[in-house]
């Protein structure tokens, strides 16, 4: 399969998910509307990471970013830490019209960009203070060298970029420890799979398109990626826990999921904050 319908089947894919999403215990839309101090998980763990590369104010006041942001109660999250001009950019329209859709009931005015995040510098004509993405977002990238361009091209001079993700390590174990049953490395094409059910609760069988492809990136792969676009690194971490349980044997722990005491330390997550040099 050629890479255009690769895409086409991912985006299908996240369209049939959104649905589910919207529905789930797991994203509580209802309880996140409800309380409008409510941040979400992945943004209060984004914010430790990135918090140190930021002004004591955080990101209040600063124009934000926010690639590959699904059906938007991250995005919206940001804006309610105080972010101002929020953008969100997602491959899935379904997604961004739940987006919309909650941003609205919050009284939030967020612009919303369908689109591939590799080439976002071509959908939107401006510079942001912040660029983050995070949570399940690089794999379903084909390649990084025009992802990493386009985020510097988005970024003011003095600008920072954050990424936290699902650590590579785990999809070479196929998300089950301790065998290793893929690739690590880039370069090895795209991993294509069926799968009826997504990550949240109870959902299998609601998903109508099942077929998934996934491109593995190394950290390596990442990391270059950011530098030859002309990004400098100003941090990078290894982490012991994600965001979801993407196996039985994790256990509750304050920033999501970890493994339990006495397992391997493995990484679960890593995070990269890169900055546009002035």
């Amino acid at each position: 399969m050629n890479e255009a319908d690769a895409l086409a089947a991912n985006r299908a894919n996240w369209d049939d998910r959104a649905d589910v999403h919207v529905r789930s215990q797991m994203y509580d839309v209802a309880g996140f509307l409800a309380d409008p101090t409510e941040i979400s998980q992945v943004v209060r763990n984004d914010l430790e990471v990135l918090a140190p590369c930021l002004p004591e104010s955080g990101v209040k006041d600063r124009s934000l970013l926010h690639l590959q942001c699904h059906i938007g109660t991250d995005t919206i999250s940001w804006a309610r830490l105080g972010a101002r001009d929020v953008h969100g950019v997602d491959l899935s329209p379904n997604s961004l019209r739940h987006a919309a859709r909650i941003a609205e009931a919050d009284g939030r005015e967020i612009t919303w960009v369908e689109g591939d995040a590799r080439f976002a510098s071509t959908l939107i004509q401006r510079r942001f203070d912040t660029v983050v993405t995070s949570t399940g977002t690089i794999v379903w990238l084909p390649e990084l060298v025009n992802w990493a361009r386009s985020i510097h091209d988005l970024l003011e001079p003095g600008g920072v970029f954050m990424i936290r993700d699902d650590h590579p390590i785990l999809s070479a174990l196929d998300y089950e420890p301790w065998d290793i049953t893929d690739d690590y490395l880039s370069g090895g094409g795209a991993r294509t799979y069926d799968d009826d059910g997504t990550y949240t609760e109870d959902s299998a069988g609601q998903i109508q398109h099942v077929r998934n492809h996934e491109w593995r990136h190394d950290l390596s792969e990442v990391l270059m990626s950011l530098l030859q676009a002309g990004l400098v690194i100003e941090a990078l971490a290894e982490l012991p826990y994600m965001d979801w349980q993407a196996f039985p044997a994790l256990v509750p722990c304050p920033a999501g999921w970890a493994l339990p005491p006495g397992a391997p330390r493995i990484p679960l997550n890593f995070a990269v904050v890169a900055r546009r040099p002035d």
